[in-house]
């Protein structure tokens, strides 16, 4: 268990770095896209609760920073609370008022809005890593087999060493990165393989075995495996086009990566125990930060695609939320009525706090922090 001395030196400060960064990239989405079309802005924070810091601008809106970490959010005029829910004062609004109050906007300027937020998170994790594609290299493997393991899911399917993998699961694969990647989200599924043998293209099927693993956090995972390996590592430099384009990649695999996993969480077939919270994140924030600036950087950037694609789920209070009543006025022609968007906030607000408790408790048993609880009692 760690004492909380290590875990304020070790884990806070990177954890602090992350989130804030992040969380600073969504909401100046929203805030950026809000003022374009005319919206009044009147706080913008990074984390909930008092205010530790802030100033005032020009344009009359609060900057601060708050006490708890956990997120941010942009107050823009009308908004009754930090969840941007209307208030009572926008149905006796004047003209000059509802000019400048964001719930009387068109629906396209608040769809605009809402969408902002995500797709500044997945922009600045593009431009992170396409830079350090350019700079630093993408690391990759060839997707050469260098071993076989006896016995294995790969040997049982017919696959040697030297062979060269072409695509799998009807993906074309360039990387033995995109291997691992596939197999592990398809334990237990027949999939189908093609591989260059000598020349020779040949077509075989594979099952990849699910196994239990732990990764260096501790975390364990029961994920697909065959049994081959790649001993090549390569850095790949890209020009800037080329950069952009394998970060767009890159965080496309991450995205769809993320919602297969999320899926069979769902359906019983991934355990639900690899779901993390604020704890785990600052876990991981810690070990990264040790690995040197350019894994933190990275990681920077997988937080932020997770940060962006959650937001985009259509459960109400969060961005998805909000827009799916949008696009539902769009359709319709007028909103929905308050009673409705008033019983879709109260259950998105049940969804997420449940989430978090769970995420939460993950975290607790993880860092074994229950066992030691439960050991001073028994």
């Amino acid at each position: 268990m760690f004492h909380l001395l290590d875990l304020v030196q070790h884990y806070a400060l990177p954890f602090l770095v992350v989130i804030s960064v992040v969380v600073f990239v969504h909401e100046f989405g929203h805030y950026w896209v809000a003022r374009r079309c005319g919206v009044k802005i009147e706080v913008f924070s990074i984390g909930f609760g008092r205010e530790i810091f802030g100033w005032t601008d020009k344009h009359g809106t609060r900057w601060k920073v708050s006490w708890l970490p956990l997120g941010g959010y942009v107050k823009m005029y009308g908004d009754g609370s930090a969840a941007s829910t209307p208030g009572e004062a926008v149905h006796s609004m004047t003209d000059a008022q509802k000019r400048i109050a964001f719930f009387h906007q068109h629906v396209d300027k608040r769809m605009a809005v809402v969408v902002a937020g995500p797709a500044a998170n997945y922009l600045f994790a593009i431009l992170v890593l396409a830079l350090l594609f350019m700079f630093q290299g993408q690391p990759y493997s060839p997707a050469n087999v260098s071993t076989v393991l006896p016995n294995s899911a790969a040997a049982k399917a017919g696959i040697q060493p030297g062979d060269r993998v072409l695509s799998i699961d009807g993906n074309t694969v360039d990387r033995f990165e995109d291997i691992k990647r596939i197999v592990a989200l398809n334990a237990g599924t027949p999939i189908p393989v093609e591989i260059d043998r000598k020349g020779e293209h040949m077509k075989l099927t594979v099952t990849p075995e699910i196994v239990s693993t732990t990764d260096r956090f501790g975390g364990d995972h029961k994920i697909g495996r065959i049994g081959v390996t790649s001993e090549e590592l390569k850095y790949q430099k890209w020009s800037p086009p080329m950069a952009l384009k394998q970060a767009a990649l890159e965080t496309w695999d991450l995205t769809t990566g993320t919602l297969k996993a999320v899926g069979q969480m769902i359906l019983g077939m991934r355990s639900a125990d690899e779901l993390g919270g604020p704890l785990r994140i600052a876990e991981l924030s810690g070990h990264v930060a040790r690995d040197g600036f350019v894994s933190l950087v990275w990681f920077m950037a997988v937080i932020s695609i997770n940060l962006g694609l959650i937001n985009l789920f259509p459960v109400p209070l969060l961005d998805g939320g909000h827009l799916a009543f949008y696009l539902a006025e769009r359709l319709r022609g007028r909103p929905l009525h308050d009673n409705i968007q008033e019983v879709g906030m109260r259950v998105g607000m049940i969804l997420v706090v449940t989430l978090m408790v769970f995420a939460t408790w993950n975290d607790l048993v993880h860092l074994k922090v229950i066992s030691y609880l439960r050991g001073l009692f028994s």
